[in-house]
């Protein structure tokens, strides 16, 4: 793989005063960056937060590769850690590490990054014709790529799919076509999946809105890396890792991920187990001034929880 693309860092001025709230009222300067991608909040925290040591995660070969070389030419050996995993190894790598209970902020800025999105050999986008891979880790050939899947799942599976994680409602008319067309020629490519959604869809609303392609490309992401089954996993097993008075951020980029997001946070309230206390009662989102500067931002929401102090007894 060539050159890592350039990456917006979303909700960055956000993220950045919600990790110095978690230091602040803490007193750690350790944090965790679970999704690093290019190392836009990883770098600007480091940069913000005097003395901070940021351990950042990432699946990604590409932002991996990326991410070492940049550490090295910023000379932050000594302040951030870029580990080689999915974010839900991460606690267990704590807790193999000492490291629960000792975090002043953790980040998780979720979907796909910029250079996943426009580097067209990776799958993600049907801007262009490409093979159909869709893997986060695509050093990894124990995963299934979404070509895989549209090849192998029988057409209920694949309407599921498109239907739970896209929300598409023509979800059951493009896996019959995606069927139809697999039993003549093999589904390989971005082109092939794009042209079926776009036909599914009644002449009048192809050019209205979103593609029509769109739903069901992220659906497949979805699938492809597990993401929501994954995110779910992990979030309540954040907590624990955080310092009494530390933050957990997460942005999320669609109403699946928020939902999930809004109702652990809500459980972990109510369970009463660790204090904790909701910082958001609404996402926030993003500013107007960034809007003009990203218009990808658009979709992103941004919820905080913060540990509350360690109740005695």
């Amino acid at each position: 793989m060539s050159e890592y693309l350039s990456h917006y860092s979303v909700m960055l001025k956000e993220c950045l005063d919600a990790m110095e709230l978690g230091s602040k009222d803490s007193g750690s300067l350790l944090f965790a960056d679970l999704t690093f991608g290019a190392g836009g909040h990883t770098f600007a925290l480091s940069d913000r937060i005097s003395g901070s040591t940021i351990y950042s995660t990432d699946q990604d070969p590409d932002a991996l590769k990326n991410g070492h070389a940049n550490i090295q030419s910023k000379n932050l050996q000594n302040k951030v850690n870029l580990l080689a995993m999915n974010f839900n190894e991460f606690p267990q790598w704590c807790a193999d590490n000492k490291m629960e209970g000792k975090f002043a902020g953790i980040l998780l800025d979720l979907g796909v990054s910029s250079h996943q999105f426009d580097k067209m050999d990776r799958g993600f986008s049907f801007r262009a014709d490409a093979p159909l891979d869709m893997r986060m880790n695509y050093g990894d050939d124990s995963i299934a790529t979404a070509a895989d899947l549209l090849n192998t799942l029988d057409e209920e599976e694949i309407a599921n799919i498109i239907f739970t994680y896209g929300e598409e409602r023509l979800s059951r008319k493009i896996a019959s076509r995606i069927c139809e067309l697999r039993s003549k020629v093999k589904i390989e490519t971005t082109g092939q999946i794009e042209e079926i959604c776009f036909l599914a869809y009644p002449p009048q609303n192809r050019h209205k809105g979103i593609h029509p392609a769109t739903r069901t490309f992220q659906a497949l992401r979805i699938a492809v890396n597990d993401e929501l089954r994954v995110m779910e996993n992990t979030l309540p097993k954040l907590l624990p890792l955080l310092a009494p008075g530390g933050v957990v951020a997460v942005i999320s980029f669609h109403s699946l991920e928020d939902r999930i997001a809004k109702k652990t946070f809500k459980e972990l309230m109510e369970i009463h187990e660790i204090p904790v206390k909701i910082l958001t009662k609404r996402p926030m989102t993003a500013s107007e001034e960034e809007l003009a500067e990203n218009s990808r931002s658009r979709s992103a929401k941004l919820r905080l929880l913060q540990r509350g102090p360690t109740m005695e007894g």
